[in-house]
């Protein structure tokens, strides 16, 4: 656990305090950080997931389908549940609840996922297996359903306000611009290239690598200096959506993956990556879309923080189900 304070957690919230410096004594602005953003949403985060996903293969999606179902079933249901939440109970807009829903209904698990289960897993096929369905779910599925929804609130804001009187634009208009981002469609090729059998290269590895690698440490920063130009509020909203996220999520995860008989170790593996903090592409696109910043921000702080404490207790509460209630 040390390891992964030390190697994992910390670097992040140094990283984004140096973005919060920067912002605070004029170095870097809000407009900064929406192109720097931009930056990472378009080339950075596309190239990063693009080459995470390829890298596995049909076998792995069928090696272990219990694991397959349960994380994408449950991931998916955890995602519209937190969307639910805020636009019924918050009264949020269709966009603030789907941003919500891809900060606090999503894992990290581009930025985090090897660095937190490696120290504690051990560099195993299974952790790769593991990692990469979570990381088509996240970002192949969820991510589409997110900017589709986005999409359709401005399109029903549009509507409202009068500026496309007389049109009625199509359902799929919404989806079909969502897949038209690259962030959308990179992990959606690469799954497709992978179910076909093509195997990549490694020899392109390096290209990709050189633009992936400042998918992290860009985003992180941006973020950093997002906090800086807006109000932190540790509100209501912030409270719930890390509660949602630390809590309900890797707790459905459990009980699902119990009731299905998962394999134990690939269930701990599991747990731990649904209690991963918010996933940073939801403040990227927060950023972008200029909706629900500061407490999106604020939310994916306050999960950081307390993930340090909910991740030891969430191995340690898996451990003692599988005690109580073998199978």
């Amino acid at each position: 656990m040390e390891h992964i304070i030390l190697y994992a957690i910390v670097p992040i919230l140094v990283i984004m305090l140096l973005g919060y410096y920067s912002g605070k004594t004029g170095s870097f602005s809000g407009a900064d950080a929406r192109i720097l953003n931009k930056l990472v949403l378009n080339y950075a985060l596309p190239a990063a997931l693009f080459v995470s996903i390829i890298k596995a293969n049909r076998e792995m999606l069928s090696v272990d389908v219990k694991l397959t179902i349960v994380s994408f079933t449950v991931l998916i249901a955890c995602f519209f549940l937190v969307y639910y939440v805020f636009r019924l109970f918050y009264k949020d807009s269709i966009e603030d609840s789907a941003i919500s829903a891809l900060i606090s209904g999503s894992p990290t698990i581009g930025f985090l996922g090897f660095a937190v289960l490696q120290p504690i897993f051990g560099d195993s096929a299974s952790v790769g297996l593991v990692i990469a369905i979570v990381a088509i779910e996240v970002n192949a599925i969820g991510i589409p359903i997110g900017l589709a929804l986005i999409n359709a609130g401005k399109a029903k804001a549009a509507l409202a306000a009068g500026k496309d009187a007389g049109k009625h634009p199509s359902a799929w208009m919404p989806v079909i611009n969502a897949i038209k981002e690259p962030v959308a469609w990179a992990p959606i090729l690469a799954v497709i290239l992978v179910l076909c059998g093509v195997k990549w290269p490694e020899y392109l590895d390096p290209s990709f690598k050189l633009i992936s690698g400042a998918n992290a440490s860009v985003a992180v920063f941006a973020a950093g200096i997002t906090l800086s130009s807006v109000k932190i509020s540790i509100n209501g909203q912030a409270i719930m959506g890390s509660f949602l996220k630390l809590i309900i999520m890797p707790l459905a995860i459990l009980v699902v993956g119990m009731l299905c008989h998962m394999d134990p170790l690939n269930l701990k593996m599991l747990v731990v990556c649904a209690a991963l903090p918010p996933a940073f592409s939801g403040i990227i696109i927060a950023s972008r879309e200029q909706s629900y910043v500061a407490t999106g921000t604020s939310s994916l702080v306050l999960s950081t923080i307390l993930f340090m404490g909910m991740c030891p207790l969430w191995i340690w509460f898996t451990d003692m189900c599988l005690k109580w209630f073998p199978y």
